[in-house]
């Protein structure tokens, strides 16, 4: 994908974003405009949808109702009308409104599968959608409501409803009101739609989509950034590395256990030298928490790869309907499935399983810091106990969290119901899939914050001797947000700081940088 750093400008083509993009456009780090390939695209894809209404051709869609309407042929001067109910009945979502980064990044992934030229748009639509984008004009869309088929129908009908100047929206100088005031406040025109532009704005897979990219590039971050936790957990425990040869690995040569082992081998001895193991030695074998890394986190390293390829198939995919195919010899509208959610809602399941993971193994390394005949360490990592509880209820929260998620990893996409009237017999329910994958990648997060903070703890419980100089670097980034825990203290902001060290991906710059 091209980019314009100097005017801080994304091109979309609807065939090149990836969800490392599509996130930092939800943080506002670019505006975004249109490929001049894809401007040609949109228009000739347009040109055949003015062709069907000049011959008054009967087109789901075009000239007819929708779902169970199917066969309801539409006169040509309700047109307009019809589309524009389509988004106020389907504008029935329900709950809190994604946050404005979250909304953007699902108004940047609707224009990018726009771009592509398969939906009959207007130009001119397309374009107050880009303006409203790099204008900060958001609509309020209800996180839930959706079952995934035909796409994200509810939320998508929010985010037209608002560039119509009817519902709610939000800038960074209103925040969230009434629609039209805040396009008035950016001098945009409210949206006028023309024939087939009501259903080119809601089919489609966005918000599972959108959603999902934000969960697995945390998802990747968070599995890299664990590697540096765990390697800590074992020197802290006095563990051997032995575990983590590359023998072992080449003899079951699952790309994520390389991997894992492989980043783990360069944070311990012999690469680099450790006083603790210096000291104490190494033992022969460890408990599976330890020697077990590389096969438990190789897993979820992999399943952020697949889950990343299946999502940035899906964010460059025409997932609307019906589909315009304008550069056949026979130009075509053909009526399909495409909008149906499966592919990224079974993912994100997925993805929540792996991910899950993460935490189920860190919060058993954790009970073993924190237990004194696991780790020859004080009981739960404090001096005077009994005076002072320590990591004691910091482990209960880690427990708390992995629990709740062996909850939330029941998969979404397991169940179907119908809906309209028959006509829809088969859904995905994947906005539930791709919001309750956050809620699980937030969970690992904390989760391996109280692991980095109880390892941290453990080494200074080892003072003055030192572990090796990449893990040294860690513990003094830690330091500078959470001190020693000499005595008991509010321990909950030492969480949350850590938690963001992980989330903005400074453990793994400590090491790698």
């Amino acid at each position: 994908m091209a980019t314009s750093p100097e005017k801080q400008y994304m091109l979309l083509d609807g065939n090149s974003l990836t969800t490392e993009k599509l996130v930092t456009l939800g943080k506002g780090e670019y505006l975004i405009k249109l490929s001049p390939e894809s401007e040609e695209k949109v228009n000739k894809a347009r040109h055949v949808v003015d062709a069907v209404l000049e011959k008054n051709e009967v087109v789901y869609g075009i000239t007819t109702g929708f779902g169970k309407f199917a066969n309801t042929t539409i006169p040509k001067e309700k047109l307009i009308e019809l589309q524009e109910n389509l988004i106020r009945s389907h504008a029935a979502g329900v709950g809190s409104p994604l946050s404005p980064e979250r909304t953007k990044m699902l108004l940047a992934l609707r224009i990018n599968v726009l771009a592509k030229g398969n939906s009959g748009i207007s130009m001119e639509t397309l374009q107050q959608y880009i303006t409203a984008f790099n204008a900060s004009c958001l609509s309020w869309v209800p996180e839930k409501g959706t079952v995934g088929a035909s796409g994200d129908l509810a939320p998508l009908a929010h985010l037209a409803l608002g560039m119509m100047g009817e519902g709610k929206m939000w800038s960074p100088e209103t925040g969230w009101t009434d629609a039209i005031s805040v396009l008035k406040s950016k001098n945009l025109n409210i949206v006028k739609l023309k024939p087939k532009e009501g259903i080119c704005l809601i089919n489609g897979t966005q918000m599972i989509t959108s959603l999902g990219a934000e969960a697995v590039e945390r998802a990747d971050l968070i599995a890299r950034q664990a590697n540096i936790i765990a390697a800590l957990t074992v020197e802290v425990l006095k563990g051997t590395s032995k575990a983590f040869d590359e023998h072992i690995h080449r003899a079951r040569p699952h790309n994520g256990q390389m991997e894992v082992a492989k980043q783990i081998r360069a944070l311990l001895p012999p690469v680099h030298r450790s006083e603790i193991i210096e000291k104490y030695g190494e033992r022969v074998q460890d408990a599976y928490t330890l020697r077990c890394i590389p096969q438990v986190h190789g897993i979820s390293l992999d399943t952020v790869v697949w889950v990343k390829g299946i999502l940035n198939t899906e964010i460059n995919s025409a997932t609307d309907n019906p589909l315009v195919f304008p550069d056949k010899s026979e130009a075509k509208i053909i009526s399909g499935g495409n909008f149906h959610g499966e592919y990224p809602s079974k993912a994100l399941d997925y993805l929540a399983i792996g991910i899950h993971e993460l935490a189920n193994i860190s919060e058993r390394r954790i009970e073993r810091l924190v237990h004194p005949a696991l780790s020859d360490l004080p009981a739960f990592l404090v001096k005077e106990g009994g005076l002072n509880s320590g990591f004691m209820i910091a482990h209960c929260t880690a427990a708390g969290l992995v629990s709740e998620n062996k909850v939330l990893c029941h998969p979404a996409s397991v169940d179907s119901l119908t809906t309209s009237a028959g006509s829809e017999d088969h859904v995905s329910m994947g906005g539930f899939a791709a919001r309750k994958a956050l809620q699980v990648v937030e969970h690992v997060e904390q989760v391996l914050a109280i692991e980095l903070l109880g390892a941290c703890q453990a080494l200074d419980l080892h003072r003055p001797l030192k572990t090796t100089a990449p893990l040294e670097r860690v513990f003094q980034l830690v330091r500078t947000v959470a001190k020693p825990w000499d005595v008991d203290r509010y321990m909950a902001p030492d969480i949350d700081a850590v938690t963001k060290l992980l989330q903005e991906g400074k453990i793994w710059n400590a090491v790698h940088n």
